[in-house]
């Protein structure tokens, strides 16, 4: 899937090689790519297939609110590399990522659609979510992108709802369950278990010399939204790799109070991996951090969430989109 960039000054060359019956194009900040998210992938791929089209999404970064309202913005479901695994996975053809920042968010809907998604990405079709909208103040709505479409040559489409539990999925929705620790629904509502992604960095090593060694995670991004900090029942896959373990998510109370960190003990694996990039799912929550009055009622708590987690990671439905 190429993934062409650029920004609204350079609006009058074409991101894409132009195919000679245009495109079908969806546009939206697809933060989380949730199952409602995929439906509308899946509709536009199929509708180039048939139509012998090229697949199109048009989609942005930073999220628009950082820009328009960052007291407003939401934590993020998918940093940039993890979106673009997802996007990898769904059989787009294109993915065109656009610099959103102010005069961006300035470009009136009208403008948007003519320079953006017509004369660069040559839209022959536009297929959009049932509550989507774009442009300066969202007037991108379905009516106006219809008109708009009847003047220029190009159908619109919408996507109904995805609806999980009785309820639409939205990422607003899906942070609200990751937030809340609600790990199930958060699976469900993103037809996949929630992940990050963070490189393996050297630690003090004290897990090893009570027999459970760790790999340590590096900084993760601020803006990325993290469940409730506790022990965690995970499954972890790297370049060449794939385990399931354990997570410690926050501080080491035991052994450095207040020191806030990300730590997995992998099962039935062991191996160095300094410098490997981890792609870490929370699968099941084990219990709250606390502290041991000594290492061997660590070792001995340790042992008993190991045997949780074995427990739990057999139990879950979930596996991740790359076994």
């Amino acid at each position: 899937m190429a993934q062409p960039q650029g920004g609204p000054r350079d609006a009058m060359s074409p991101y894409l090689p132009r195919h000679p019956e245009g495109t079908v194009v969806t546009v939206g900040s697809f933060d989380g790519v949730h199952r409602g998210h995929a439906a509308v992938l899946r509709e536009i791929a199929e509708r180039a297939r048939s139509a012998e089209r090229h697949s199109v999404l048009v989609t942005f970064d930073p999220h628009p609110l950082a820009v328009v309202n960052p007291a407003a913005a939401p934590p993020l479901l998918t940093t940039g590399p993890e979106r673009r695994e997802i996007l990898a996975q769904t059989g787009l053809d294109y993915a065109v990522l656009l610099r959103f920042d102010h005069r961006l968010a300035e470009l009136a809907a009208e403008d948007f659609v003519r320079e953006i998604l017509l004369r660069r990405c040559g839209m022959r079709e536009l297929v959009i979510g049932y509550d989507h909208g774009f442009g300066r103040g969202r007037q991108g709505d379905v009516a106006m992108l219809r008109r708009l479409g009847a003047s220029d040559g190009f159908s619109v489409d919408v996507v109904p709802e995805v609806q999980v539990d009785g309820h639409p999925v939205s990422s607003t929705m899906v942070r609200r369950a990751v937030a809340g620790g609600d790990l199930d629904r958060a699976a469900r509502l993103l037809g996949r278990p929630y992940y990050l992604t963070a490189e393996v960095v050297p630690g003090d090593g004290r897990g090893r010399t009570i027999g459970f060694p760790t790999a340590n995670l590096g900084r993760v991004p601020s803006r990325k939204l993290l469940p409730p900090d506790g022990v965690y029942a995970v499954r972890v896959e790297w370049r060449g790799g794939r385990a399931d373990g354990m997570m410690n998510q926050g501080g080491r109370p035991t052994v450095q109070q207040g020191e806030r960190s990300l730590e997995v003990h992998l099962l039935d694996w062991e191996g160095p991996l300094y410098g490997e990039w981890l792609k870490v799912e929370w699968v099941a929550r084990l219990r709250d951090v606390r502290r041991f009055a000594s290492a061997d009622a660590l070792r001995a708590q340790l042992e008993r969430d190991r045997q949780a987690a074995r427990a739990a990671l057999a139990a879950a439905p979930f596996r991740s989109l790359t076994t």
